[in-house]
């Protein structure tokens, strides 16, 4: 099961009720942090998010708006008596753009790691224990002004554990738990591997958060089936796509289309201008191309759970 939390929903400018962008996954007890504008901290206490639960933040781009939380989110950890290593990637240019950051928020009890993101991919059980084996982050190229990139985070699933064939081949039942966490196990002097006792891989799960980005094709590869999406939507009205691509953002219509071409389940606007005062006035323009398109609100939580049997 995966909890995805909104933390923050405004663009550039905060909102007496909407921080600047955040959002929250939680998976087995263990959360990263996706960006962390102004406002992060007050906005996860509200919707009861423990940040000191936090192992990553994973950052979008280096805009003020997705990161001026950090100095303060990591005095408070600090404060907290916090000790376990705290990640923090994003794209190219993060140790030079944590500098100033790292020193605002100035000695910590605990060990804050600037993580260049892997190419191949982040698997979580290697920054801290309890996380599932199959729990990976991968990361995209998105389209903004500056170097930016989006998130995709995954949860795969096993095939089915059979019994049958795991007695069939001498595996004692202590050792069925091992293989249906894809561990080979010894039974006897034989090696059993994971694929002869499983079936067939069954669906996972998969979220996608943007962050900043003008529509893209490498957004609809990435999104792509995607149990749900957070997508950017800087600007409501139709006329103003041209607008959004200049300046590296979508609108709401062109935020529905990519969710549409990547054939996603559920779709979350966020990222308003703050010269949108509510939302829900532009949601026609969104649900022409995505009919069940929702505008994120600040604290709107949802729990990704996987498919039945």
């Amino acid at each position: 099961m995966i909890d995805i939390t909104l933390l923050g929903t405004s663009a550039l400018v905060p909102l007496p009720d909407r921080a600047l962008t955040a959002v929250a996954l939680t998976c087995a007890g263990h959360t990263i942090l996706f960006d962390c504008g102004e406002g992060t901290q007050a906005a996860a206490r509200k919707a009861g998010v423990s940040l000191m639960k936090a192992d990553l933040i994973a950052l979008t781009h280096y805009h003020g708006d997705h990161i001026f939380g950090l100095p303060g989110l990591l005095q408070t950890m600090c404060c907290l008596n916090r000790t376990e290593p705290l990640y923090i990637t994003g794209p190219a240019g993060l140790k030079e753009e944590l500098a100033p950051i790292l020193k605002l928020a100035g000695w910590t009890t605990y060990e804050i790691v600037p993580l260049p993101f892997p190419e191949e991919g982040l698997r979580l059980e290697t920054l801290a224990k309890g996380w599932p084996s199959e729990a990976k982050l991968t990361a995209f190229s998105t389209e903004h002004r500056v170097p930016s990139q989006g998130y995709c985070f995954t949860l795969d699933r096993a095939g089915k554990f059979m019994p049958e064939k795991a007695k069939a081949l001498g595996v004692p039942m202590n050792q069925w738990g091992l293989l249906q966490k894809g561990r080979s196990v010894q039974a006897g002097e034989t090696v059993i591997c994971p694929d002869q006792v499983l079936g067939e891989p069954r669906k996972g799960l998969k979220f996608v958060f943007t962050g900043d980005t003008a529509a893209c094709p490498a957004l609809i590869n990435a999104a792509a089936d995607a149990d749900l999406l957070v997508s950017e939507a800087t600007y409501g009205e139709n006329e103003q796509a041209e607008l959004a691509v200049d300046h590296g953002h979508m609108n709401f219509a062109q935020a529905a289309s990519i969710a549409a071409q990547a054939k996603v389940k559920r779709l979350w606007l966020a990222h308003y201008s703050q010269m949108i005062e509510d939302p829900a006035a532009y949601l026609p323009n969104a649900a022409a191309f995505f009919p069940d398109a929702v505008c994120g609100e600040d604290g709107m939580r949802l729990s990704l759970r996987f498919e039945s049997e």
